[in-house]
């Protein structure tokens, strides 16, 4: 259990109050940590990127307890922290209390939406991307079973579910794909061990090959499948290197750039929503020296191809947040 402490962060509020100035932006990190290798790394590569090209600073701030979700928001906006960048679905709520307060502070939502003038709001095609990955999964697969672990059963996770059997029937319409999250609070997001545990008991049911949407969840998946001799697909951010040979490949989200755009745009930024889909470039999976080996030209050939029939509209991939009945389940 976390135990919230007014006084810890209180102080925390005050040392940054202090050390931001100038409209420096500012990152918000969501439950899981900076370094989880996944989300939430993406988006401080992205900041750090920006900081790189430009020289320019900004502040970060981790939350470890869903009581600091508003205080920390409204602290880096009172400080003077401009645009604000906050991460994950889960600070909606957060954003729709806190904007209001500062209507010339310009904040960003990853992976939700909230309509208000001085938000903009980054969501992206993961379902499309999920569908990529899932063909390449059919097709390195010997077992004939693939499988998925999501970390919290939400219908953002559940797109990812959904793309990833529609690309996986694709390719083999009987091949068994068995589908399991972590839980159903945030805890979800950060437990490798119930990961692991998940991913052996797909392993049990004949799966070959696990994809992980959990976020640091999905670290314990990638480690059992290595320790099983079997393949796992990783997210968010290029995870192939965490097990060379192991990790078929990544499926790609690019919220390193939706942060990156947003602390160049500053806080003069067009708001709105966002939408980063193959299209645009926002989502794609992961090839390189780690994975070459595992993915075939055939294979290659034929994500490619589904790719562009993606972009041009001959193939729609579901999107089970806007319709939740997904049609492969």
């Amino acid at each position: 259990m976390t135990v919230f402490n007014p006084l810890v962060c209180a102080a925390s509020a005050l040392a940054l109050s202090a050390s931001i100035a100038h409209a420096d932006p500012a990152l918000m990190f969501d439950l899981g940590g900076k370094f989880d290798k996944s989300f939430n790394e993406a988006a401080f590569n992205g900041a750090e990127r920006w900081r790189d090209a430009t020289g320019g600073a900004y502040r970060d701030i981790e939350i470890s307890s869903e009581a600091q979700r508003v205080q920390f928001a409204r602290r880096l906006a009172e400080a003077g922290a401009n645009p604000v960048v906050v991460m994950g679905f889960a600070n909606a709520p957060t954003l729709e209390e806190v904007a209001p307060e500062f209507p010339d502070t310009a904040f960003v939502l990853i992976d939700a939406v909230v309509d208000l003038p001085n938000v903009r709001s980054v969501v992206f095609a993961e379902e499309q991307g999920s569908y990529l990955v899932g063909m390449l999964a059919a097709m390195a697969s010997e077992s004939g079973t693939v499988s998925f672990v999501g970390g919290m059963e939400i219908p953002l996770i559940t797109a990812f579910a959904c793309g990833f059997a529609q690309g996986a029937k694709a390719v083999d319409p009987d091949i068994n794909v068995i589908v399991n999250y972590t839980g159903s609070t945030p805890s979800a997001w950060n437990d490798p061990v119930r990961g692991g545990e998940i991913a052996r008991a797909q392993f049990s049911q004949g799966s070959d090959i696990v994809f992980a949407a959990a976020g640091g969840t999905g670290l314990g998946v990638l480690q059992a499948a290595e320790d099983a001799g079997l393949k796992s697909i990783g997210v968010d951010s290029n995870q192939n290197h965490l097990h060379p040979g192991s990790v078929l490949t990544s499926m790609l989200k690019l919220v390193d750039q939706a942060v990156f755009d947003a602390f160049t745009d500053g806080p003069d930024m067009e708001t709105g929503v966002v939408t980063l889909d193959l299209a645009a470039g926002g989502v794609g999976y992961a090839l390189d020296e780690h994975n070459a080996d595992l993915i075939t030209e055939q294979m290659q050939e034929a994500v490619e191809a589904a790719k562009a029939a993606i972009i041009a509209g001959e193939i729609i991939v579901h999107d089970y947040r806007t319709d939740s009945t997904c049609p492969v389940f």
